[in-house]
């Protein structure tokens, strides 16, 4: 394993740039903590972004703690791999419904015909974009 304080490498930014789910973690939960599967992006500046509805247990849970971490895992059947990033979030509704489309995209096939009508009944609700700023990044490739 290796940690390198506050960036993600290149090889990291191919990883994640991978349909992959993330499971995201959050400061102020219960003991032990509750990760929860979640899309994610990387951005061009090195942060990870994720959408989440405003109601959620894990915005009350931010906002009153902004710490996370995001753990992305390889699938099962190839070699060993995962990146963690943990670091404090913002959140804003701003770019939301962007990220949900663009990652409706590269999770789903949205050439089916009931994946585009899930994406359209999303974005009919309210949204945050919740964005990580890596203050610790760890990895291990075998």
């Amino acid at each position: 394993m290796s940690t390198a304080a506050h960036s993600l490498t290149a090889k990291d930014i191919e990883f994640l740039g991978r349909p992959l789910y993330g499971f995201l973690s959050v400061a102020g939960g219960p003991t032990p903590p509750q990760p929860r599967p979640v899309w994610f992006e990387v951005t061009p500046e090195g942060t990870i972004q994720l959408f989440t509805p405003p109601d959620s247990v894990k915005v009350s849970r931010l906002r009153s703690d902004p710490r996370a971490s995001i753990v992305v895992t390889a699938p099962v059947g190839e070699r060993e791999r995962w990146v963690s990033v943990a670091g404090h979030t913002t959140m804003s509704p701003d770019g939301a419904h962007d990220l949900l489309s663009r990652l409706a995209a590269r999770y789903w096939d949205l050439d089916d015909e009931g994946r585009a009508d899930d994406l359209t009944t999303m974005l009919a609700d309210d949204w945050l974009r919740v964005v990580i700023e890596p203050e610790t990044v760890s990895r291990y490739t075998m």
